[in-house]
């Protein structure tokens, strides 16, 4: 009896050894995969600390950018009104020369027009017409008053012509002069002229060297140009419009060096 009362106690010692053993294992398991979610939680919480210095920094970064600008900004503007405040009494004495010398040309170029005006005053309006347009004055004449059809040699009358507006452009200074040569839109081609482009330069060439060398004019301040058939000024679809837009435009402009220079400044 006394031997198996010793069994049955030394069964019941193993077995409580055994759970003891099982609870501790379990206890150790749990604590080490407790410890290894603190890591994972720590490197997280790490990672996103470091993001959140960079954006510090960046922002920091950016904050100090910011203010150097805005500081270049408040310099330049302070530049900019201390610089307005000392040329304000200049810019109105500028103004008032700009304005000086826009009247002046306007003056010079409404003398200019009224002389041509009664240097031609024994030519049909048909044949030769003066105006101003876009500050300019403007003579143009027919082709009838200068030009046989599909020719580019001036007739004599209207070599008379032009002498007469030679000898008023001869004595104005600080004027430039265009040649404009036009046609009508109908087709050309011959042996000296391929088309109305060969044309109307031709005969803005030969007022050129008639105004030149046969008047005196001088050649750094004359330009011919050959306008084709692209700029009528009246519709080609009737006879009338075709003689009108048969013309070549002489183009006084006023020299606006002075001005340019003015602006420069």
């Amino acid at each position: 009896m006394r031997k198996t009362f010793h069994y049955l106690a030394f069964l019941f010692l193993m077995l409580s050894l055994s759970l003891a053993s099982c609870v501790s294992t379990n206890k150790f398991k749990a604590s080490e995969a407790r410890a290894n979610q603190l890591q994972n939680d720590n490197a997280i919480v790490q990672n996103k600390l470091n993001d959140c210095n960079t954006k510090v920094k960046d922002l920091n970064d950016q904050k100090y950018t910011l203010l150097n600008e805005n500081q270049s900004v408040q310099n330049d503007l302070k530049a900019l009104s201390a610089e307005s405040k000392m040329t304000i009494a200049d810019q109105a004495k500028r103004l008032k020369r700009l304005q000086d010398i826009i009247q002046a040309q306007k003056d010079v170029m409404t003398r200019l027009k009224n002389s041509i005006t009664d240097a031609m005053m024994s030519y049909k309006t048909d044949e030769l017409n003066v105006y101003f347009k876009d500050g300019n004055v403007y003579v143009s004449l027919a082709e009838k008053l200068l030009f046989k059809s599909g020719s580019d040699v001036v007739d004599p009358k209207g070599k008379e012509a032009l002498k007469s507006l030679a000898l008023v452009i001869n004595n104005t200074q600080d004027i430039s002069v265009m040649i404009e040569g036009h046609t009508d839109n109908v087709p050309i081609k011959t042996r000296l002229f391929k088309d109305n482009w060969d044309l109307s330069t031709a005969r803005a060439t030969a007022i050129v060297r008639i105004l030149t060398v046969d008047n005196g004019f001088d050649p750094t301040r004359i330009t011919a140009s050959g306008r084709s058939q692209f700029h009528p000024i009246m519709p080609n679809d009737a006879i009338e419009g075709r003689a009108a837009n048969r013309r070549t435009e002489i183009i006084l402009s006023p020299d606006l060096k002075e001005i340019y220079k003015l602006l420069e400044q």
